[in-house]
């Protein structure tokens, strides 16, 4: 279950653009204690050869926030801990796959 309206015509445009291969969602967002005041956690993968820089993830994040019409905490999924990756990956709802 996911707590707030996913435009996805934007969200294709934006993962395209940005060449994201998968983009989905976690946390509170995808569970009964989600409130008004709740950020939303994005969880993204990157084609493999993208050079980021944090203004591009900085200018993602803003993006994102236009986008969700919520406060965005962007998360690479390459950079997650060991510790909470699993937990993650398996509670986390895809919202963009590359065909």
């Amino acid at each position: 279950m996911v707590n707030i309206e996913i435009p996805q015509q934007q969200i294709k445009e934006f993962c395209r653009r940005y060449r994201v291969r998968e983009l989905a969602l976690f946390g509170s967002v995808l569970r009964d204690d989600f409130r008004p005041d709740s950020d939303v956690d994005v969880l993204v993968v990157f084609e493999p050869d993208v050079q980021l820089t944090l203004l591009t993830l900085s200018g993602m994040q803003i993006e994102l926030t236009e986008i969700l019409q919520r406060s965005v905490d962007l998360v690479l999924r390459d950079g997650l801990k060991p510790i909470i990756r699993e937990d993650i990956l398996s509670s986390a709802k895809t919202i963009y796959a590359q065909n």
